[in-house]
């Protein structure tokens, strides 16, 4: 080995070391276990400190607060190898390649079809000629009787083809359309039909494009478990789509969805703060005098409740950021009590060093 591959060799290793070192620093800091998820976590957030994760890091440790490992799971980095997820995005990237092969395949079918109709009536055209030139022409009427059998054959052909290409041009109508709806499925939640998480980082991405002022709330259902163990799964299902048919008719014009378990966020655009909060409040008020009765026996379930927070998103904001502060409001109102909203506001901007 040269000297100068040597040195390179060892200024890498001890950079790997200075790397793996803070590494374990920041985890020590912040008292979080050294597990996969923390040290994979860590190792993103050092590697690339002036990333947008360092950013939404600083913005949440600002003034000596520790990140909790809710913030790490929030905050939405990659730490875990997860199966179903890399499964699901390959389904979901497979389906939209063939979508666009069988939309490819549907233009060619119509434009064949379109060609084939066109030289079906020229020889429909032309077998009527000849078959009028054998009546004038007797004389030569065995010769064009035998044109005209050819060219009739030819028409059926081209007939019977005309019938395959249409069969075949509602078959790939038919796929483009399951196909349209398996992409819809795999962006909504299927107990409360809401779009799910994936549907919401979609929507947040395409409005932070266009600049309008946007608000995240985050709605956590009071009490869930206990709901879960005195009745059952099944009620439980019942009360979160109760809450999801709740929300939706309060918000409309919103994006309402089910981020996860018993967690509702909505995507508030082309309204104020106060307006927000007030919708918000509304949905609150009508969940909350709603009366919930099990189905076999008119029992009552008790009150169902939910708490929210409210939250103004910062312009160049990354949607994980504004989520977790909405997060952290969310049990800033479980810690007040529930069955409340606590609204915060949008940080300022750090001058750039």
């Amino acid at each position: 080995m040269s000297v100068a591959r040597a040195v390179r060799a060892a200024n890498a290793s001890d950079s790997t070391r200075r790397l793996y070192e803070r590494i374990g620093d920041f985890l020590f800091d912040q008292r979080l276990e050294p597990d996969p998820a923390n040290f994979t976590f860590a190792y993103h957030l050092l590697a690339d400190p002036d990333g947008p994760l360092a950013r939404a890091v600083h913005a949440l440790t600002d003034g000596g607060v520790r990140l909790t490992q809710r913030d790490i799971e929030t905050l939405g980095v990659d730490s875990k190898p997860n199966h179903d997820v890399n499964v699901k995005e390959r389904a979901e990237g497979l389906v939209a390649r063939t979508q666009m092969q069988v939309e490819g395949f549907a233009d060619m079918v119509t434009a064949m079809r379109a060609e084939t109709a066109d030289f079906g009536r020229n020889l429909a055209a032309s077998a009527e000629a000849i078959s009028r030139s054998a009546e004038i022409h007797e004389e030569d009427g065995v010769a064009l009787d035998e044109v005209a059998r050819i060219t009739a054959t030819m028409l059926a052909r081209v007939q019977s083809a005309e019938e395959q290409l249409e069969s075949a041009t509602r078959e790939a109508s038919d796929l483009r359309e399951k196909l349209e709806e398996a992409r819809d499925n795999a962006r909504r939640d299927p107990l409360t039909q809401l779009p799910n998480r994936r549907a919401f980082e979609e929507a947040f991405a395409n409005k932070t494009r266009n600049r309008g002022p946007m608000f995240i709330a985050v709605c956590d259902v009071d009490h869930f478990k206990s709901v879960n163990d005195r009745f059952g799964h099944a009620v439980g299902d019942r009360v979160l789509k109760a809450i999801a048919e709740a929300l939706s008719q309060s918000c409309v014009g919103q994006l309402v969805t089910r981020y996860g378990g018993e967690e509702f966020a909505i995507l508030f655009s082309g309204a104020t703060l106060e307006r927000a909060q007030e919708t918000l409040e509304s949905a609150r008020v009508f969940v909350q005098t709603k009366r919930y009765k099990l189905r076999d026996s008119d029992e009552p379930l008790g009150e169902i409740t939910f708490s929210a927070g409210l939250t103004p998103v910062a312009e160049g904001e990354m949607h994980q950021t504004a989520f977790h502060r909405a997060d952290r409001l969310l049990y800033q109102a479980k810690s007040a009590g529930r069955n409340c909203i606590q609204v915060g506001t949008a940080p300022t901007r750090p001058a750039r060093r």
